[in-house]
């Protein structure tokens, strides 16, 4: 384990467990959290070895970036933990949309990505584990940030870089604001429910009002972004006018 000093600066909430070198940080934290660790523990490494991104695709993870995990342990059912996913994207965003060039446009893709210009910079990942009554006993959420470096090849939208965009942000700043920003809207959360999460991605949401390409096993069809619903689902205004609540699946914006 690497020394945690160094210059971090995390709010109180959080306490970190930094590596140089690690399998992967959502691994790490499920096997905390399933050891009682207090929810604010924060996984974070230099490298990971076995990165994983959404429907268990790979998570190219080299020296440069941010890879990190964080444990809560919200008192809510699983289907409510799940919209957290939201709160974590406008905590990304905040913490990066001031130090970028202001050409560069910066977009939450629903339901979990970061975009600049509509190339990727960031994934989430959630994993829970609930309790026999049906209600969450952790949640822990595993981001990565592109910072230096960025796959060149990649499944659906192209990728890119903080360091590509114009950005200057090391790793160390990157994570003090990505925490600053989940602690903020994790209270907010708390007090108030999803609602104002939903407003914030909202505001800062790409693709609303387009025509997208949404992708299922076995379907595919399209229609026009038109919002999201109080429980995370994206709105669809289907051709033939009819609204089609979209909960998972793969959106492709049109002529990307």
């Amino acid at each position: 384990m690497m020394s945690s000093e160094g210059g971090i600066d995390l709010p109180p909430f959080f306490t970190l467990s930094a590596f140089e070198t690690i399998g992967s940080t959502n691994i790490y934290a499920r096997e905390l959290a399933d050891k009682g660790a207090a929810e604010g523990q924060l996984v974070w490494s230099l490298i990971q070895e076995q990165g994983v991104g959404r429907r268990g695709r790979g998570w190219t993870s080299p020296r440069g970036n941010l890879y990190c995990s964080v444990l809560l342990r919200p008192d809510c059912t699983a289907s409510e933990g799940a919209k957290l996913s939201f709160m974590v994207a406008v905590a990304l965003h905040r913490a990066l949309v001031d130090h970028l060039p202001e050409d560069r446009k910066t977009s939450l893709k629903w339901p979990n990505d970061l975009l600049i210009n509509r190339k990727k910079l960031a994934g989430i990942l959630l994993e829970s584990k609930s309790d026999a009554s049906g209600r969450l006993d952790w949640l822990v959420i595993g981001t990565g940030v592109n910072i230096a470096s960025y796959p060149k090849k990649t499944e659906g939208l192209p990728a890119t870089s903080l360091k590509n965009e114009g950005a200057t942000l090391n790793v160390q700043k990157v994570l003090e604001g990505y925490a600053f920003h989940l602690l903020d809207l994790y209270t907010l959360w708390k007090e108030n429910g999803f609602e104002p999460v939903r407003q914030a991605w909202l505001a800062a949401a790409g693709g609303i009002g387009e025509r997208i390409t949404v992708r299922l096993p076995g379907e595919e069809f399209g229609g026009l972004f038109t919002d999201l619903d109080p429980d995370g689902a994206l709105v669809l205004k289907q051709d033939d006018g009819s609204v089609r609540l979209i909960n998972a699946g793969e959106v492709f914006f049109s002529g990307v």
